[in-house]
């Protein structure tokens, strides 16, 4: 991909939480950054937000739209070292609910999305600096949790893929890495926020008691991206207030 004085990122996702949070902090940062999404109508309103940013319209789960945007992203400013995928979805219900044709959509958008992005970015970077991948998962993919089922077989695939990718392409100085999130408020996230109870129990399930914020994701994959975390590969970092990890000790009810 192209180089300039400064560094250059491609997002894909823009519009959402997590990806419009990380454009901000980004380009605050003073890096060249482009980003991409099916919606033009979102795409146009980020882009009005944030002075600096390109947009291009693009389906991430479409290998050939992947591949366009892409050489576009090569051949302007933004988009030269570092490919965040903030692309995916949330979806709760038990397997024996689960549709064939909900459980291909889930794999589509959190799976198919991320190898397809890989596969479209890895020839465009071949600078003696290497360049970054960035994704991410989902704290199911490490934790058992009720009616997950397909997000969790979605997202443990993709921290697969990056361990596997970060071994294959470290030879060319190309780090990949994810952030396994618990829920952030998000759009994606809004179903469920939305209901004053089951956003109680989600607070609950958190150890540090809250629902994360896309400023947060934003931080570490900021950091990953940058020069800072130069010798780190092939590791997904836990970004869910405790709860892949910690144990919170149970709320007794006395008489």
């Amino acid at each position: 991909m192209s180089k300039s004085s400064k560094k250059s990122a491609l997002i894909g996702g823009v519009y959402g939480g997590i990806g419009r949070a990380l454009a901000r902090r980004l380009l605050y940062q003073d890096w060249r950054v482009a980003g991409f999404g099916r919606d033009p109508d979102k795409l146009e309103e980020v882009k009005g937000e944030l002075d600096g940013l390109a947009v291009h319209q693009a389906d991430a789960t479409d290998p050939d739209e992947m591949k366009s945007v892409f050489k576009k992203a090569a051949e302007e400013p933004g988009g030269g070292d570092a490919y965040i995928h903030c692309v995916g979805s949330v979806f709760l219900k038990a397997a024996h609910l689960t549709s064939p044709d909900e459980w291909r959509e889930v794999m589509a958008k959190n799976l198919d999305s991320a190898f397809y992005a890989l596969r479209a970015g890895i020839p465009l970077m071949r600078g003696e600096d290497g360049g970054v991948f960035l994704f991410c998962s989902s704290v199911a993919a490490g934790t058992g949790l009720a009616n997950h089922e397909a997000v969790a077989a979605a997202k443990g695939g993709l921290e697969g893929l990056v361990r596997s990718a970060a071994a294959t392409y470290a030879p060319r100085r190309i780090r990949v890495n994810a952030i396994s999130m618990g829920l952030v408020e998000t759009g994606a996230a809004k179903a469920i926020l939305a209901n004053e109870q089951a956003r109680a129990v989600s607070e609950q399930m958190h150890p540090l008691g809250r629902i994360g914020k896309p400023e947060e994701a934003a931080s570490l994959l900021s950091w990953l991206a940058s020069d800072d975390a130069s010798w780190v590969t092939g590791h997904v970092y836990g970004l869910d207030g405790g709860m892949g990890a910690v144990a919170t000790r149970p709320k007794i009810t006395r008489a």
